[in-house]
């Protein structure tokens, strides 16, 4: 339980109500800002973004992206701007920690001057293994919305064999496509031979693309170059789950006529439910562990 932990949650969409059912129902103290037009979970207290709701937290939870480059919050439920600010990280304890899925160096060089502690949960394997199943249900839908052909007989190709790429290869051939899996290192060419995928390395990345009907990209670095476009035939579908910017270049992919889309945080688009269990649960599990061991929670 945790009975007695002040948290406060800044933000975020309908992840976030399944974040604060999990909360208030193992007793902890939840302060909410930004839910004006949301009907939050009984248990939890509506407050205004003010550095003064942070006074006696223990915990800040913030969006799966904690914050944009410039501090803005994420908060689909309120149509005020958030800003996280220097006021706000200046008012909490020094014991105080911030909760996100991933953060960008404003919020990173933020809680360093603050020596306040960080916790991405991204970071951690569990999450990202449980996140990678709607991703990889969201990109299939993403394919069939936007190509005339189905999933089974298509020639597939998955970039990076990560923790993504895996549950989406897997996922595409047992829809029935052939499946390429590009990799940088013998161990994942290797894990890819033994389970039955194509694989190929990627500095031959242009060469194997040219017989692909579907292209995912999993890599966050300019991968999908205009040199690899090029080679794409013209009916080709490009899907890049890569977190913002991505890893295409989208400007010669419309100048070329091929169709690429950039889909980062599919879980929250197409399964929120699911993926704001997926959030709770291991947030929950992850402020538990913290405070046990501080010996703070019961």
């Amino acid at each position: 339980m945790l009975t007695g932990v002040q948290i406060v949650l800044a933000g975020g969409d309908a992840r976030q109500l399944e974040v604060i059912r999990k909360l208030t129902e193992l007793d902890a103290s939840v302060t909410v800002a930004g839910f004006e037009r949301a009907e939050t979970p009984p248990g939890a207290v509506k407050a205004e973004w003010t550095p003064e709701v942070l006074a006696s937290a223990d915990a800040l939870v913030l969006p799966a992206v904690g914050t944009d480059d410039h501090g803005v919050i994420t908060a689909r439920y309120s149509e005020r701007e958030m800003v996280l600010t220097d006021a706000h990280l200046a008012a909490m304890p020094p014991s105080g920690k911030i909760y996100t899925g991933l953060a960008k160096p404003y919020l990173r060089r933020l809680c360093e001057k603050h020596r306040i502690g960080l916790e991405e949960l991204f970071d951690r394997d569990d999450v990202a293994i449980y996140n990678s199943i709607p991703t990889a249900e969201g990109a299939i839908m993403m394919a069939m919305q936007h190509t005339d052909i189905t999933i089974h007989g298509s020639r597939c190709m998955v970039l990076g064999m990560g923790r993504t790429g895996l549950t989406l290869a897997r996922a595409l051939m047992g829809l029935g496509a052939s499946v390429k899996v590009g990799v940088r290192r013998a161990e994942s060419f290797a894990r890819a031979h033994e389970m039955r995928f194509e694989p190929f390395y990627l500095d031959d990345l242009a060469r194997q693309a040219q017989d692909v009907d579907l292209l995912f990209n999993t890599i966050p670095t300019m991968i999908v170059t205009a040199q690899v476009i090029a080679a794409l035939p013209p009916h080709a579908v490009v899907i890049d789950l890569a977190s913002q910017p991505g890893g295409t270049d989208f400007r010669y992919a419309e100048k070329r006529g091929i169709k690429a889309m950039l889909a980062p945080s599919l879980p929250g688009i197409v399964a929120p439910k699911t993926a704001g269990r997926i959030m709770a649960n291991s947030l929950a599990r992850v402020i538990l562990e913290d405070y046990r061991k501080r010996g703070n929670a019961s």
